[in-house]
């Protein structure tokens, strides 16, 4: 299933769960499990497993340890709120994936949809509000980075304001061909731009492994202006334990060995039937500390 697309089905009935490929295990909540260390704030997108009610969801990820989901909206925070789940990454104010802040056409729309956003996000007690930079459509670079920073200036102080970080989100050219924050270092001039701790970069693991490697670098080099993390195993963006190339514990100490505070969340699409085992293995996977 495409990202995003995921909202159509996720109003599914509790009684339609029983046909779901899961396991009953999965959803009892007295079953005991190890603590976490938490020493990185756990979290999911919930897209990655839209067969399951989002009600549903939140309670077994609840169960596993989980503190944090992804990509939730106004609609979706009171949900979060009764479970004790909190936003993690926060959307609703974009436009699309492939229609952004590169492309002036979009500004108007843009700027009036952040600044009815921002302060929504700050009132629901949340940080983090997802943009995207959009497809290049025949703009270089450079010409794409001046508009960015040109349209971001004008809702940037009321994220400032707010306490609200907006986070753009970095994707590969095989998954989002054209899509223009492709590279960290086009990601971090844009940051530079905007001279603003307001103003971040979502670092997807998977996407930046796609499509330029060293990742652990990466982070080391550039880690003031990674505001959020999202995980996926390389290739097929599936279950990040041993049948891909990645190795995530690594990867989650170097992370927590910069000191940073925010979310980890997993954003892998699960191959195996037990989905919600698979997501517990992973956050075990990278729930590391830097003394073990």
């Amino acid at each position: 299933m495409k990202r995003r697309k995921f909202l159509n089905t996720a109003a599914l009935s509790a009684a339609t769960l029983a046909t779901f490929p899961l396991h009953g295990k999965d959803l009892d909540p007295t079953e005991k499990t190890t603590p976490l260390k938490n020493n990185l704030n756990h979290a999911v997108c919930h897209w990655c497993y839209s067969d399951i009610p989002l009600e549903d969801f939140l309670i077994a990820v609840k169960k596993i340890g989980i503190k944090g989901v992804d990509l939730m909206g106004p609609k979706e925070w009171p949900l979060l709120k009764k479970h004790g789940i909190h936003s993690s990454m926060c959307n609703g104010a974009e436009i699309s994936l492939t229609k952004g802040w590169n492309d002036p056409q979009y500004h108007e729309v843009l700027i009036r949809n952040y600044r009815e956003m921002i302060p929504k996000v700050s009132a629901a007690g949340y940080t983090n509000l997802i943009c995207f930079s959009g497809n290049r459509e025949g703009k270089s670079d450079a010409e794409g980075l001046a508009n960015c920073i040109a349209g971001l200036k004008q809702v940037i102080p009321l994220a400032e304001a707010h306490g609200v970080v907006l986070q753009m989100e970095l994707f590969n050219q095989q998954n989002h061909p054209d899509y223009m924050c492709d590279s960290t270092a086009w990601g971090v001039a844009l940051c530079k731009g905007l001279g603003s701790d307001h103003f971040k970069l979502l670092y997807d693991i998977y996407h930046m492994q796609v499509q330029e490697g060293d990742i652990i670098k990466t982070i080391r080099d550039h880690h003031q202006y990674l505001g959020h993390y999202h995980t996926a195993g390389v290739p097929g963006r599936n279950e990040i334990d041993e049948r891909q190339e990645l190795y995530y514990p690594a990867i989650m100490k170097a992370i927590l060995a910069t000191g940073y505070k925010g979310y980890v969340a997993q954003e892998f699409i699960p191959k195996d039937t037990d989905k919600l085992a698979s997501l517990k293995k992973a956050i075990e996977i990278c729930d590391v500390s830097l003394d073990a």
